[in-house]
């Protein structure tokens, strides 16, 4: 029973001997009080006005003063019109540091028995992971690790996109430029090997469609199709795709190329497994950098002819629907999403269709009862359809899915493009924040003792803790610019801030050569310490709240507030130098479990501390 439940119990008790009155514990509003005022816990007494015929502040003084005289817990009070504001007695906070610090394990909660999957980073098999699967890959994998603190068995997976026209876009540009070129002879990364591909297939592409542009074919087109006053250059940036499909010939041959692998050719197949094994290796390197991995991976290219069987049971029993052309339809006006094609009028399949076979595959796989996918806010509506479609099967798992949607990430340049190659790479973002992490360190003193590798490993986890503090603060809704130089700044709301005041606690443990932290008689709090006290008691709650709310950028910003209070703690009040003996072993002890909080709840969000910097 946490601290709540005994004064929402003791305010329950309090109704019923003064009042004669029964009330519920949803009726006693209980918060942290705000720092204006004085006191721990503030309790909302309007709710108690109307049954007790008294003002707000008469059943403030009444409850306090019953409160005060048999709560063991409550210390004092103080009345702020409608609004009881109750001191907690230091013997608690005292007794709850004691038996923190003794918990190696804090914070996190007993397991549920509840299995929950997470999806997240399902990267396409044409190109590297850039900046915007960052921001996926960290909040999936931060979600992952709350939620299994958070009780929850946690599996961990993601469907890797492995066919489709894109992947055919960098096999047929390989094959018609490659030259015979791999990721050994060339020496380059395997999946920037492939990406760089990618990126050739769009610029002979647009060659291609420049040329086209100035043929006869193309004017009579323009001038058939195009609106008043539209110049030729918007005409033909909105044609493209049109192009690509009709008249393209670049795009014929992917199309084929396709349509070779979907017919099982050997020869393509042999050469879409060679490009994907290079680009798997890649991703391997990278997820390792990042700290990442997984515990079950599926492919597209197992699971694109997955729902149709589904489907089908979905006809019978009424839920879809058949229109003349053979295509298969779902009416979710009712839901206000429109009609919804789930297969094409040739029998085959569209996405959501995958995904409801793939979903089912997974329940039967792990028989979890939730299911997060990690997916960018421009697919909002495929998942609002896809939920509803699952409802409407009357599958168990269907109340457990969930979308954890979330903004693109620009840089401070703009947007990025992953066919022009004006894309971030991963890689290249990772070796940019750590060189950044590096210069930041270059006057710092602390580190110049050690070695090379040992400084190195150092700037390695700063640089990593900027960036993924960076991205993870930002709620996960919000569109947001990623900055690496911000991302650094020991002085602001960043990575590295939080590592320093680790480090710094780290350092004065390490100065204090003391075993035995007896601070019995040190039983008046300062209201610094007990703020930072009730700052950690508050520790598992934001857990169970960032769990329920999919949103690591609550563990982040609990983190900035810890380091913050601790930082001014540590200027305002000695602690080797304390007072008292009893204050310092006090302070010692203190500061301990802040580092441990620190620690635990930086690790959620995959963030390693250093022990020096």
């Amino acid at each position: 029973m946490n601290i709540i439940d005994i004064l929402q119990n003791g305010v329950l008790e309090g109704l019923k001997s003064l009042y004669g009155l029964d009330f519920t514990t949803d009726k006693i509003v209980i918060s942290t009080t705000r720092k204006e005022f004085v006191g721990d816990y503030t309790l909302v007494v309007f709710p108690f006005t109307k049954d007790t015929r008294k003002k707000p502040e008469e059943v403030g003084e009444e409850l306090g003063a019953y409160l005060k005289a048999n709560a063991p817990l409550v210390a004092d009070f103080n009345v702020i019109k409608g609004f009881l504001n109750l001191v907690v007695n230091d013997s608690f906070w005292l007794n709850f540091l004691a038996n923190a610090t003794q918990n190696e394990h804090f914070g996190r909660q007993p397991r549920l028995g509840k299995k929950v999957m997470v999806e997240f980073s399902s990267p396409n098999t044409n190109k590297p992971l850039h900046l915007g699967h960052i921001r996926n890959i960290l909040l999936g994998w931060s979600c992952s690790q709350i939620l299994d603190a958070a009780g929850y068995d946690v599996v961990k997976t993601q469907i890797i996109n492995d066919r489709g026209i894109a992947i055919c876009k960098s096999m047929l540009a390989w094959r018609s430029f490659g030259l015979g070129a791999t990721p050994a002879s060339t020496g380059i990364k395997s999946d920037h090997f492939v990406g760089q591909y990618y990126v050739l297939f769009e610029q002979k592409f647009q060659e291609e469609y420049k040329a086209w542009q100035q043929t006869e074919v193309a004017k009579a087109i323009f001038e058939q199709k195009h609106k008043p006053d539209q110049d030729e250059h918007i005409f033909f940036k909105q044609y493209k795709n049109d192009y690509f499909n009709q008249y393209s010939d670049l795009g014929r041959q992917a199309r084929e190329m396709l349509l070779q692998w979907e017919a099982g050719d050997l020869g393509i197949r042999n050469l879409w497994k060679m490009m994907n094994n290079w680009v798997y290796q890649g991703f391997e390197e990278t997820y390792f950098r990042l700290g990442v991995n997984f515990d079950k991976l599926y492919y597209e290219s197992d699971t694109y002819l997955l729902g149709k069987e589904i489907i089908d049971q979905g006809l019978a029993k009424g839920i879809f629907y058949k229109k003349e052309d053979g295509s298969v339809w779902i009416d979710l006006t009712d839901a206000k999403l429109d009609h919804k094609l789930v297969l094409r009028s040739d029998g085959t399949s569209v996405y959501v269709t995958q995904d409801i076979g793939t979903a089912q595959v997974r329940y039967q796989d792990f028989s979890v009862e939730r299911m997060v996918y990690t997916v960018a806010d421009e697919q909002n509506y495929h998942f609002q359809v896809l939920f509803e479609i699952m409802k409407r099967l009357g599958e168990p798992y269907a109340d457990g899915l969930y979308h954890l949607s979330y903004g693109m990430v620009d840089l401070p340049t703009g947007k990025m493009k992953s066919r022009e190659g004006t894309v971030v790479d991963a890689d290249d973002l990772m070796a940019e924040v750590i060189e950044e992490a590096r210069q930041n360190m270059q006057e710092r003193s602390e580190i110049t003792d050690l070695s090379v590798e040992e400084r190195e490993e150092i700037i390695r986890k700063i640089g990593l803790a900027a960036l993924k503090f960076f991205i993870i603060k930002v709620q996960p809704k919000k569109r947001m610019v990623f900055d690496p130089k911000e991302s650094v700044d020991m002085q602001g709301q960043t990575g590295p801030y939080v590592q320093n005041a680790y480090v710094r606690i780290r350092s004065i443990l390490r100065r204090s050569a003391t075993n035995s932290l007896n601070y019995a008689d040190y039983t008046n709090l300062e209201v610094a310490e007990k703020e930072l006290i009730l700052k950690m008691y508050a520790y598992p709650d934001v857990i169970q709240s960032a769990a329920a709310n999919y949103d690591p950028s609550e563990i982040a910003n609990y983190c900035y507030d810890l380091a913050k209070m601790f930082h001014k703690f540590y200027h305002d009040f000695p602690i080797l130098r304390a007072e008292s003996e009893g204050a310092k072993h006090f302070r010692l002890q203190l500061i301990t479990l802040i580092a441990s909080v620190l620690k635990s709840a930086m690790e959620l969000l995959g963030i390693e501390m250093p022990e020096r910097m």
